[in-house]
């Protein structure tokens, strides 16, 4: 089974699948010529982005974020101060480090080819590498697919055929559960919430002390990226001349008098959200939640619920642990890709997971977490992702913050309510995987439809 530490993955703007994917990939590729022992013979590298990476890749920073891949930057540990002085080279002088080893030529407009032509064929984020000796000979290629999240897998891994529905568990995890059903029953029959079966498939992969320490920076580093977001000011790259709002609000927030508290709890879930995804449309560091696209949603929930005087290491942990179990299931069954899903795998997700994540905060027991989890998600069904300029500003940043709002309804709703779900999580999630499977594909992340077209750039 997938582990919660592979839906929050630390990394950089603007986009899971677009910027930390490539950047991933770019670096698994050098690894793999290294390991073929070819690295010594490579002269020069070529990079081919197809799909979405191609529509979009500008506005998502994947070229910038291929060649921090082949310099061997890895997105959880990146330095962007240090990373700009190599980029500087490979754009002024066409030298590229690669894999911080050794120095080969490569310049970005002939080495880095945008292909709009070519179909992607087994995933919407399809790149393609090919490496050349001192001669010209072609080496060696690879094509590997970025499916979200940060999530990669090479054209060969995506062929196989796979042996069981949904979930093979080679780790031998005490509670395998390929379903919010299966889940469920496992809660039932050992007595356990949601947070407590997820820690056990845990306990397989590492000690406990260790999954806690990873689980705290990971809330660490959200809270940190709302503070960022707070307290910077300025315009956003890309062109569409975006002012950051968050720091103006959250002026507002602070001069208003408390007693309207109550009123502003809409105003306190916006700016935390809007503070998220303007620093991650600005590149900066993020959490993926499931993705950088969503990434505002999660943080802005705990940060509201689970900080301050409430900030509790149980209660974070049980949030991140609920929330990340409820997004296995949709990794495992669906997809959070915005290029397969549009935007309801992305933010749809997101506010699912939010949901009930809050509600087993707020002592949901297993059928009402999963109820809040499916709430937030009907409501999401058919939202498609349209970013205009293909830039992850517009409609991405608002949409995180009505997400947040809508997650923390759900999880009230859920709390509330009396009697059996309707409609199952299982459900609920087929549905979107069925509604993103019939949506145009100018819906999921190329910029050809929606308000992408219909809003003219300035």
């Amino acid at each position: 089974m997938l582990s919660v530490l592979d839906i929050f993955r630390i990394g950089i703007g603007p986009s899971s699948s677009h910027t930390v994917g490539p950047m991933r990939i770019a670096a698994r590729y050098v690894r793999r010529l290294r390991k073929l022992k070819l690295l010594a013979s490579v002269t020069r590298i070529e990079v081919i982005l197809r799909g979405s990476l191609a529509f979009t890749g500008e506005g998502h920073a994947s070229p910038r974020a291929s060649i921090y891949g082949l310099m061997g930057y890895r997105p959880a540990s990146f330095d962007p101060d240090e990373a700009a002085i190599g980029l500087s080279k490979v754009y002024e002088a066409h030298d590229l480090n690669l894999g911080g080893k050794r120095e080969i030529k490569f310049n970005p407009e002939t080495d880095l080819i945008i292909d709009y032509e070519t179909p992607a064929k087994l995933h919407p984020n399809e790149m393609e590498l090919r490496a050349f000796d001192e001669s010209g000979t072609r080496i060696d290629k690879r094509t590997y697919y970025s499916t979200g999240g940060g999530f990669i897998a090479s054209k060969q891994q995506l062929s196989k055929p796979v042996k069981e529905d949904f979930i093979q568990t080679p780790d031998k995890a005490p509670y395998p559960f390929g379903s919010a059903a299966e889940l469920l029953a496992l809660c039932k029959a050992h007595e356990k919430s949601i947070s407590e079966i997820i820690y056990a498939n845990e306990d397989e992969k590492r000690p406990r002390e260790d999954t806690d320490a990873a689980l705290d920076k990971i809330a660490e580093v959200m809270f940190a990226c709302i503070d960022r977001g707070l307290n910077t000011e300025g315009i956003l790259p890309g062109g569409l001349e975006v002012k950051r709002r968050a720091p103006g609000l959250w002026q507002k927030l602070h001069s208003a008098p408390m007693s309207n508290e109550r009123e502003q709890l809409f105003d306190w879930l916006n700016v935390y959200a809007m503070a998220v995804n303007e620093e991650n449309a600005n590149g900066g560091q993020v959490v993926t939640a499931p993705t950088n696209g969503a990434a505002g949603i999660i943080p802005a929930v705990l940060k509201h619920y689970c900080a301050g005087d409430n900030r509790l290491p149980q209660n974070i942990r049980k949030f991140l642990l609920t929330a990340g179990g409820i997004g296995l299931l949709y990794k495992q069954r669906a997809s959070i890709s915005g290029a397969e899903m549009g935007c309801q795998g992305e933010v749809g997700v997101a506010c699912s997971m939010g949901a009930g994540g809050l509600a087993a905060v707020w002592g949901a027991n297993p059928e009402q977490v999963a109820q809040a989890a499916e709430i937030g998600m009907e409501h999401n069904l058919g939202l498609t992702c349209d970013p205009v300029g293909g830039l992850v500003q517009i409609p991405c940043i608002e949409r995180n913050a009505i997400g947040a709002v809508k997650a923390v309804n759900a999880a009230r709703l859920a709390l509330h309510a009396d009697g059996a779900m309707k409609v199952s999580l299982d459900q609920v999630i087929e549905t979107m995987r069925q509604t993103g499977l019939d949506m145009s594909s100018k819906y999921k992340e190329t910029s050809q439809g929606g308000l992408a077209v219909n809003v003219v750039e300035c």
